[in-house]
């Protein structure tokens, strides 16, 4: 098991982070760009929880620019949410495949989350809360938002498969 980061004053450390997951209202503002376009933007989202995880920021569908969301084939099954739909994120300048994700149905628990839309970071120019850049969650697979306020270390890092 890793060792958790000391958090630092005014920082929250994911390993305080329930398993399983917790769902809550966020409210401040948060911003996706792609394609040196903005494609979202909200002062009220969802922030899903889990220990060793960065949270995973779920907005209002309606806070997408129209046509910047496109279906795509395929889903995926989350032990705690159920099952996920994905999406494209379109502009005129970019593509961004399966960037994006929702639980129309969610599972009891997550209702909160039902049909608004998840952003993978690292597939993204960039996304912003409360005006900081996120760094994207290690490892390619997990779609957390790592701000300085969240304190690790991550899962998604080399070695943390088992965590």
């Amino acid at each position: 098991m890793p060792v958790p980061d000391t958090p630092r004053p005014g920082q929250e450390s994911v390993w305080d982070y329930p398993r399983p997951p917790r769902v809550e209202e966020f409210r401040g503002s948060i911003v996706v760009e792609l394609g040196g376009r903005k494609i979202a933007e909200t002062d009220r989202a969802w922030r899903v929880l889990e220990t060793s995880h960065p949270p995973t920021y779920y907005l209002p569908r309606e806070s997408f620019v129209d046509g910047c969301l496109r279906d795509a084939p395929g889903s995926s099954w989350c032990e705690w949410k159920g099952q996920a739909s994905y999406f494209d994120l379109v502009t005129p300048a970019k593509t961004a495949p399966k960037a994006a994700w929702t639980y129309r149905n969610p599972t009891s628990g997550f209702g909160a989350i039902g049909n608004a839309i998840a952003v993978m970071p690292a597939s993204v120019d960039r996304c912003l809360v409360n005006g900081e850049v996120v760094q994207p969650q290690p490892g390619g697979f997990y779609g957390g938002w790592i701000t300085s306020w969240i304190a690790g270390p991550f899962k998604g890092v080399p070695g943390s498969m088992g965590w």
